[in-house]
This record gives C-alpha cells, structure tokens and sequence, in this order.
C-alpha cells in the first residue's frame, strides 16, 4: 500500500479531561439500552407538539449516534481504558500494544477513547428517549447487528453494526480545515494520507506484534494501525459536527434546536481533539516510520509534508479562518461544510458508506438508512 505522510517535532503529551462519571452497561447490551421498545426503524411516529420534519431529523441523528456507538464501542473494547470505560477492564492488567501504540500519540488517548465512546452511547440513549418522551418512535438498529468483529483479545464476540477492518479513511477533512477554502462555495479538497482497505483496530492477535522501531515504544504495525484509527476518529467526529450543523438549520421546535446545538457542539469537542491526536502521528518522534506488514508509510509532515505545508501543519489544530456565507465577507473560523448538499443526512450516508463502514451490511440496511436520510433532508423549518 502507497502512503505517504509528514510531522511536526513537539513533544507528544496532553492534558487529562473528559474524565467521565456515568457508568454504561456493558457494550454487549448497547442495542437493548438505546432502544429498548422492539419496534422497527419505520414505526409510524405520532408525536407531542413536534412537527413531522422535527421527528425526521432526531430520528435520523438517533441512527447516526447508533451507529457511532457502535464504532466507538469496537475501538473502546481494544484501544480505551479509565475510571468509567464502556466495558469490563481488569484495573490490573497492563496495556496491550495497540494502547500503547494509542498512548504514544497521546498519553491520554486511551481515556479520551473511552470517553468519546461514553459521549456517543448517551447521545443516542437521549435522542430515542425524548422521541419516546413525545409519543414518538425510537430508532431500533438490532436486527443489523450482524457484522463480525475483531477477534483480537479484548474484542466481544457480538454482533457488530459497523466494520472497521477495511476502512476507506478520507482524509481530506485534515485539509480542509486548514485551508481558507470552503465546501460550501465549491471548493474541493485532496486527501493528507491515502488509506485505502485498511484496518483501524487489530484484527487478530497477531496485529498486536510487529517489526520493533526504534524511535518509540511499541512496533511498526500496531502503530500502524492506531495511526489510521487516529485520522478515523478525525474522519467520524468532523463529519457529526457538520451533520448536526446542517441539521440545525431545518429545525421548527426551540426546544429541538437547543437539542440538536448541545450534542452538536459536544461532536465539536471531540473533532478537535482528534485533530490534535492524528496529528501527533505524522510527527517525531512516532514519524517517520514504514510498517513493513501492511506497507503503509507515515512521514514527517514538518519535515516532508505530502502537499503544501500550511495545509498540513500538524501545529494548526483549530480550524484556519476560512469563507463563509459569502466569499466576500471576511474569513471567518467556522465548522465546514454545514450545507445540506455536504453535510446533511444523505451526505452522511454516503459518507459513512465511502468509507467502507457498512462492508457486508444488508440491502435493508441501506435501504433503512436511505429513507431515515431522505426524511431528514426533507424537513423545512417552520414558524
């Protein structure tokens, strides 16, 4: 496989937040816990002073927050860890090497991970659960848990909604935002790293081991892997601030609005941290560095940046002043896309499916998603 990355030299260390006080269950149990009334995604809503377009809309976000669950959940069995992780871990057992392969992008990161995990289960729980609150439907996602999973020590042996094994990871969100383009205007962006078909989380035991490197704790392949996951945690949490942007825009209820804004800006939250933690990976001292297994490469993006260096400074961790509203208004520092034709249910669906998160998922599957998205994006915003 091609790859080809750059990095900046500072020391890799981070703050402890996110320290979270809400236990979740086990993640074996997440499907019952989120939508707990058996009924089918399709249900007939009937809801208390909520228009149709306002249903739509919570009940599509409720979809993605399952699905985000979902992910977040397999990357929290092999890579999280903390006070409150969303799964059962032996307070004395020592790190497997995909968390330390984590740790060494960030020595948080295995908290940070299960925190994020912890975030997305209680959006999802609350979005079914106020929907129920309004005599409306949940969103029920079981019977589509029907993916295999890792088999690497740590992982569940249950049926999963997602597939992290063989991701097409765009990465082009990594310049997007630190350009002063938009998508919203017409602009385009070409991707920081190309990763094509490959796996985000170990498959099998023997991804934990690897050719030993030099420059850090850990080997090559592991670190290979937590490298991709870390641009995948990128890749997941800008697409929800954009989803929960555009989505905004078309709501009618105060209340819904003040809904959709506080989750929306919780995904916020956690894009930026992953943009900081992705960028430790393509900078000294974890870069650069060839996994001699997989062939990806991670080059230092200080030293030798794949494109224009200021569109990949790992240094530029918010997002760069860019257009907004009119190219001739002055450059503003906005989260981007939030147009419904990048960024609202559809866009996502096809995002998510480009980038091979549904591989061996069902024809009802998509066509589940497909009319939960075409509601959504169908909703106006009313007086």
């Amino acid at each position: 496989m091609d790859m080809t990355r750059s990095v900046l030299t500072r020391p890799v260390s981070r703050r402890s937040l996110l320290k979270q006080g809400a236990m979740v269950a086990g993640a074996a149990t997440v499907g019952a816990t989120l939508v707990g009334t058996g009924k089918p995604a399709f249900a007939q809503a009937s809801a208390t002073n909520l228009t149709d377009g306002d249903i739509a809309i919570l009940r599509f976000l409720a979809a993605a927050e399952l699905i985000e669950s979902d992910l977040w959940t397999q990357y929290a069995e092999l890579g999280g860890i903390g006070d409150n992780p969303p799964i059962e871990i032996d307070p004395g057992q020592q790190l497997n090497n995909y968390q330390v392969a984590l740790s060494n992008l960030d020595p948080d990161g295995p908290q940070y991970i299960a925190s994020n995990t912890l975030d997305e289960i209680s959006h999802a729980t609350f979005l079914n659960g106020y929907l129920q609150s309004k005599d409306a439907d949940p969103v029920n996602l079981d019977e589509f848990r029907t993916l295999t999973g890792s088999q690497a020590t740590g992982a569940q042996d249950i049926g999963r909604l997602t597939n992290l094994m063989h991701l097409n990871v765009d990465t082009s969100w990594y310049v997007r935002y630190r350009s002063a383009t938009n998508p919203d205007l017409g602009a385009s962006f070409p991707q920081a790293l190309k990763l094509q078909n490959v796996t985000a989380i170990p498959r099998d035991d023997d991804d934990f081991n690897g050719a030993s490197n030099p420059n850090f704790p850990g080997n090559d392949h592991i670190q290979a892997i937590a490298n991709v996951a870390a641009f995948h945690f990128g890749t997941i949490e800008q697409g929800g601030s954009s989803l929960y942007a555009a989505l905004s825009q078309k709501v009618s209820s105060l209340e819904v609005l003040k809904i959709t804004l506080g989750i929306g800006g919780d995904e916020v939250a956690h894009f930026i941290e992953w943009v900081d933690f992705s960028g430790n990976g393509v900078q000294a001292p974890i870069a650069p560095f060839t996994d001699a297994i997989s062939g990806l490469s991670f080059s230092n993006f200080f030293t030798k940046p794949p494109l224009q260096a200021d569109l990949v400074e790992p240094s530029l961790i918010f997002p760069v002043p860019s257009e907004f509203i009119n190219p001739d208004l002055p450059r503003c520092a906005v989260i981007r896309p939030s147009d419904d034709r990048f960024a609202g249910a559809k866009a996502a669906v096809a995002a998510l499916t480009g980038d091979g998160l549904f591989l061996g998922q069902s024809a009802k599957f998509f066509q589940t998603l497909k009319q939960l998205a075409d509601e959504a994006d169908a909703a106006t915003r009313g007086l």
